[in-house]
């Protein structure tokens, strides 16, 4: 069955932390190395709930701020402050259509639509955004797939998924996507075209 769609992980693929810089200070600064941290906002508990939609993750990340005696503003800066978007990425991802329908689907807090809405203005190169705050459910559920797969209306066998983790990878071919694991643009975009030329 020939490929209709090709739908795309948001962190870590289309925006990466490229300058580890600010988060590795960040981290020093509260006693956490930068790995810690990145694991303390989105895979403890409390984060984990905020990319379900549980809690509102602007509040969420002014608890954590406060947690560390920070001002809300000044954590986000350091925090965020290495990601960057990748424009020739997003480039190609713009060149798939019309050929192509193209997705996102992300595990994210609440604030994403929003987020590339204004500070990353990349909505308008997908013809569906699914996020997990907004439909309760995260990768590697099959059911946050299944929500990606009928909104731009494809079948599993006919989409391609690209993500930086290896567990959402797997969940996609389990049910029957074909998935790239996302290490590097190139390699990526490599892997991609071979299969949609098949």
């Amino acid at each position: 069955m020939s490929i209709q769609a090709v739908i795309w992980d948001f962190g870590g693929v289309l925006v990466r932390t490229e300058d580890p810089a600010p988060r590795t200070a960040l981290g020093a600064e509260v006693g956490l190395s930068a790995v810690d941290l990145e694991r303390h906002v989105f895979a403890s508990e409390a984060g984990k709930q905020a990319q379900l939609g549980a809690v509102d993750g602007s509040q969420y990340l002014d608890q954590i701020a406060g947690d560390f005696k920070l001002d809300p503003q000044v954590f986000r800066e350091r925090f965020f402050g290495g990601d960057q978007l990748d424009e020739t990425l997003m480039d190609y991802i713009h060149g798939l259509r019309p050929a192509y329908k193209t997705g996102l689907l992300s595990n994210a807090m609440t604030d994403l639509r929003e987020l590339i809405s204004d500070f990353y203005p990349i909505i308008d190169a997908f013809d569906s955004v699914t996020i997990s705050s907004e439909h309760g459910t995260a990768k590697p559920d099959a059911r946050i797939y299944e929500i990606a797969l009928q909104s731009v209306d494809v079948s599993a066998a006919q989409a391609v998924f690209i993500d930086d983790a290896a567990e959402n990878v797997a969940a996609a071919q389990a049910l029957g996507m074909q998935a790239i694991h996302f290490k590097s643009r190139e390699q990526a975009l490599s892997v991609l075209s071979k299969i949609l030329n098949q």
